[in-house]
């Protein structure tokens, strides 16, 4: 039965990411199963993305920079952390994750009205649900660590106003409708198009239309008929989910929406702010490698909560991504000291360091769709490719990237995007892509369409790249008429830990 015009691109679409769209909390679901074990994950799948950013994220860009710059990058990423989680609640949430259109969602949700304990969000199975207000806070820290991530590189050179405004503006128009338009969509109850399943019809797409479409599928009496009620139904849901949800893009935890965006968004500060005094001439290596790596293993712990936390609930498929997001890592980290070994002469730390970042930046928009073989070979991708990124790539374009935001979160998320859409491939070892548009509980997988789906990764990392290069450019012009962009070259060569904060990181 051909329900939509590209049933398979649509139909990857509605499974394209493991962050489900919130249905709104009402008494019609009060069937729905909540189950305690699924919401105890999440809530320390929570706590572990949290753990990711503070102090995760800052150790790691800490141990980065130097001595008299350490602080001001902790400073950067708290407080960045403390003013998005507001911005979050007062109108993030609702904007990313409501009805709208397919490039942003609405203010019905601004700060968190109707989301109270009782409240439900979807999450991939049928009738399965966790409460609204742990996905509203699992989002937050999606939230909270993306424009984070920025801060590495700009680092060492940018007034901390400056950073304020932009993260403000980034991530108003850059995050939230990227967001939007990867991850929101109707939910899998939504597809099941029977009076028993009124209220999530319901909340796809209103009380009337909901009840206008069970009648007329009453009253069809013939297949064709029926055809072209589900037809102008599934057109409906389709016009509430995010564009590049119904494009087909698939992205189980956020290579688009955290790494490409982000990723992008820092090459471009790169550029625009300049390199740092000195840069080229004087050393600027890492001041305390081993805060880096300490870093490194938080980061590493947190982001199974990360990925796996993607999945909404805790069942088989979260233990594979467990498995996923550690071998990638360890493949990726391989891959990054045997290229170091053999082009630089030598095995780094550091290397090793920035291999298993990359590898968890790559595994990212794949680690739901692909299995332990195909983890492997995107590991190993990535720490070569990463590798090649942050040595040949930024040197041959002369930008100043502090801390390699563009060639390990950028490229590895872009590599990790396209490669996500060759390994979902059942016959590779891929999940495939569950089709939705069965209007019974029915669950099965759609045939893999290579041209299609790679040609959705593709025309999706485009958009992302884009996109938020625009917001980017604007948001810096603005913050360099507002505040100013940089801080004056004594207050770089003194340090921002004292030029900015007044203090310092070591007194000996």
């Amino acid at each position: 039965m051909k329900i939509l015009a590209c049933p398979q691109m649509f139909a990857a679409a509605l499974l394209g990411t493991a962050l489900a769209a919130i249905l709104p909390g009402s008494e019609a679901f009060a069937a729905a199963s909540i189950d305690k074990g699924d919401t105890a994950w999440m809530l320390v799948a929570t706590m572990l993305v949290m753990l990711m950013t503070i102090p995760g994220l800052a150790l790691f860009y800490g141990g980065l920079v130097r001595a008299k710059n350490v602080l001001s990058v902790y400073m950067q990423i708290f407080i960045c952390v403390c003013m998005i989680a507001i911005l979050w609640v007062a109108f993030g949430y609702s904007l990313a994750f409501t009805s709208g259109n397919p490039f942003f969602g609405g203010l019905s949700k601004a700060f968190l009205a109707g989301v109270d304990i009782s409240s439900m969000a979807a999450t991939f199975s049928k009738e399965v649900y966790i409460p609204e207000i742990v996905y509203v806070v699992f989002q937050m820290t999606f939230a909270c660590i993306t424009p984070a991530l920025i801060v590495g590189a700009f680092a060492e050179r940018m007034k901390f106003s400056a950073v304020l405004l932009f993260m403000a503006l980034w991530f108003t128009f850059a995050y939230l409708p990227v967001a939007h338009m990867v991850w929101f969509w109707a939910g899998p109850d939504a597809y099941t198009l029977n009076a028993d399943n009124f209220a999530a019809i319901s909340a796809a797409v209103g009380q009337e239309a909901a009840t206008q479409f069970l009648a007329d599928l009453a009253q069809a009496t013939t297949q064709e008929a029926k055809n072209t009620v589900l037809s102008a139904y599934n057109a409906a849901l389709g016009a509430g989910n995010g564009y590049l949800f119904n494009l087909g893009a698939i992205d189980f935890a956020g290579g688009t929406v955290v790494h490409i965006n982000a990723g992008v968004a820092g090459l471009v500060c790169a550029i625009m702010l300049g390199k740092r005094v000195g840069y080229g001439r004087e050393l600027m290596a890492p001041h305390n490698l081993t805060l880096t790596l300490v870093g490194t293993g938080l980061l590493w712990v947190g982001w199974f909560g990360f990925n796996a936390g993607s999945n909404l609930e805790a069942n088989g498929l979260t233990g594979l991504v467990f498995l996923n997001t550690i071998i990638a890592t360890a493949a990726a980290t391989l891959a990054w000291t045997v290229g170091e070994k053999l082009f630089r002469g030598h095995a780094s730390l550091l290397g090793a360091a920035s291999g298993a970042v990359a590898g968890l930046v790559a595994i990212t928009p794949a680690c739901g769709w692909v299995g332990p073989m195909g983890a492997i070979a995107i590991g190993l991708a990535a720490g070569f490719v990463c590798l090649w990124a942050v040595t040949w790539l930024k040197a041959k374009l002369g930008y100043d990237d502090s801390l390699d935001v563009f060639g390990v979160h950028g490229v590895g998320g872009i590599l990790g995007a396209i490669l996500t859409g060759i390994f979902v491939n059942p016959a590779l070892g891929g999940m495939g892509v569950t089709d939705y548009l069965a209007t019974d509980s029915s669950v099965k997988l759609l045939d893999y369409v290579f041209t299609a789906q790679i040609y959705a990764q593709i025309l999706a990392t485009l958009i992302v790249v884009v996109w938020t290069s625009l917001v980017s450019i604007v948001a810096l012009l603005i913050c360099k008429a507002v505040t100013g962009l940089r801080v004056s070259e004594p207050e770089e060569r003194e340090g921002l830990d004292i030029a900015t904060h007044g203090e310092r990181a070591y007194n000996a």
